[in-house]
């Protein structure tokens, strides 16, 4: 095809390797940078660090590959869940949830998230990035400023927009192609109810109240677009980026204050590495937190239930837990329909009060059924199409916490959706709302029948949204940028009471972003480059 990049092909691909298999045989003592965790953030840092032919650069990731078809294929991502490409954590069980405990996929992969997610390229709205603003103090974080980072690093294919969209970046991102019926059906739904459509799910509509639109996608030429893929593989034939997969970081070696170093684990062997710089943790809200308290920062009481000793006491850490959770409807289809793209094709960003600032529900549509396993006992069609009617900014506050001083143990999870009544409340009108939706004329010609929840009193349709609350696997803010004593980094990403220690990933929001996270973790990747390259001359 004409539009084969050069690092597409496969003598980029044979160079590549042979590339990293003369690094890692012949591995350093010591880095100037450490970057913890090659997903949606640290892809990005390592990239940005590493266009400095001078700097020697580490890049350590837990997972392995992404060259299968699995990853490759936007079709296939659902079988990653549950693969060797997925961490595969459950969270501890949930009271709220009439004691469910939810599974919580995230990618362990060179890619991470963006290598098994459904690529939904959404950059928050406006008042996401205000508000990082407000709570740093720190006017870079702001939208205005956000939006000429975006500028840079998007290739839009879309309808030009100068103001909000750049051409020329790293990131292909195109309108979703060829949307199926109920995508279309789901944009003309929104239109017929009275909610605004637009153009794009990103640029004006996330200004503003919300709207409904076609999703954008990092999708090329057929394959997926991951992050890993765009930032970081293109410069993996340099000398100056080491790239170790299948190695966990187990420990920040701290000593008189500074970090120093990692300890990591590969093939069962314990190793240890220098960072001449800066150490950089960008392993995402369930890994981050879990890897600083394994290295004595966090909770004293934490650290002290595991016999850890306490370096630096930050109550912050593992704290602040939140997630984005959906409440599945289910409509039965007249006759099957084959899905297209990545099943997914339409969201809708709306508000439960039109007195709210911004928009508090994010729906989007999927073009098979998901039940929860509980509420699939109430009965799911063989045939039909999923609107996933979910809270954009949940009230409700978890915590990860360890399990024991097992640097491999897998942390627990303390997810606690539906915590706070006002969600609870909120997903009642975000499940009456989907419903509005579905029973417009615009579905008429595609589905038989409402198949969950149907017309339920009020207790059973609480009942309901517990039984069927599923996660849409954005954990973040555990770890949370801000000026009190529970934040962890301050607006340029430095851990508090830690020299050269610095996280890049979506644990840093100081609240979830309104949408998919992706994007704005490659915004945190980028400022954090950008902060890094400022303070030290490059």
């Amino acid at each position: 095809m004409s539009d084969i990049l050069p690092f597409d092909r496969p003598e980029f691909a044979d160079r590549v390797a042979a590339n990293q298999r003369r690094l890692t045989a012949d591995l350093h003592g010591s880095y100037d940078f450490i970057v913890c965790g090659a997903g949606s953030s640290g892809s990005v840092v390592a990239r940005r660090l590493a266009e400095n032919p001078s700097v020697r650069v580490l890049l350590i990731e837990a997972g392995g590959s992404d060259d299968m078809p699995t990853v490759m294929d936007p079709m296939a991502w659902a079988a990653n869940l549950g693969s060797a490409n997925d961490w595969g954590y459950v969270t501890e069980p949930n009271p709220h949830l009439n004691g469910r405990a939810l599974p919580l996929n995230a990618g362990k992969v060179v890619g991470g998230g963006s290598s098994i997610n459904v690529m939904v390229w959404a950059r928050g709205h406006r008042s996401d990035w205000d508000h990082f603003a407000k709570e740093t103090g720190d006017e870079s974080w702001g939208y205005d400023s956000v939006l000429g980072i975006y500028r840079d690093i998007e290739d839009w294919q879309g309808r030009p927009d100068p103001r909000r969209r750049g051409t020329g970046g790293p990131l292909y991102v195109q309108p979703v192609p060829d949307p199926g019926p109920a995508a279309v059906a789901m944009v003309d739904a929104a239109r017929e109810i009275g909610i605004p459509t637009f153009a794009s799910a990103n640029g004006e509509m996330m200004e503003g109240d919300g709207g409904c639109a076609f999703e954008d996608v990092l999708i090329r030429n057929g394959r997926r677009n991951s992050i890993f893929r765009a930032f970081t593989y293109p410069v993996l034939d340099q000398p100056n980026i080491t790239l170790l997969t299948g190695t966990q970081v187990t420990r920040v070696i701290v000593e008189r204050g500074k970090a120093v170093g990692v300890e990591a684990v590969r093939e069962g062997r314990r190793l240890r590495f220098a960072a001449d710089r800066e150490v950089v943790l960008s392993l995402g809200a369930i890994q981050t937190p879990a890897l600083l308290m394994r290295s004595g920062i966090g909770d004293e009481g934490e650290l002290r239930q595991h016999e850890i000793p306490a370096i630096l006491p930050l109550p912050g850490v593992g704290a602040n837990l939140q997630d984005h959770v959906a409440f599945c409807c289910i409509w039965e289809y007249r006759e099957p329909i084959a899905p297209r793209n990545t099943g997914s094709a339409a969201t809708l960003y709306w508000k439960t009060d039109p007195s709210l600032p911004s928009p508090d529900l994010l729906f989007c549509q999927v073009e098979f059924p998901v039940p929860s396993p509980e509420t699939a006992l109430r009965g799911v069609p063989a045939h039909g199409w999923t609107m996933f009617a979910g809270l954009a900014q949940p009230k409700s506050r978890g915590r990860v916490r360890l399990r024991s001083a097992d640097p491999l143990a897998a942390p627990r999870i303390e997810h606690s959706a539906l915590s706070d009544p006002e969600d609870v409340r909120a997903a009642i009108a975000a499940v009456d709302l989907c419903r509005r939706l579905g029973s417009t004329r615009a579905f008429d010609p595609l589905v038989v029948r409402e198949s969950l929840p149907g017309e339920l009193g009020p207790a059973e349709m609480e009942q309901f949204v517990r039984d069927a609350a599923v996660t849409y696997w954005h954990p973040t803010g555990t770890a949370r940028m801000g000026r009190d004593e529970m934040s962890v980094v301050d607006g340029k990403l430095r851990v508090y009471g830690i020299d050269r220690l610095r996280i890049a990933d979506g644990s840093v929001m100081p609240r979830i972003a309104t949408g998919n996270t992706m994007a704005p973790c490659v915004v945190i990747g980028e400022k954090a480059a950008r902060a890094i390259r400022a303070e030290h001359g490059f």
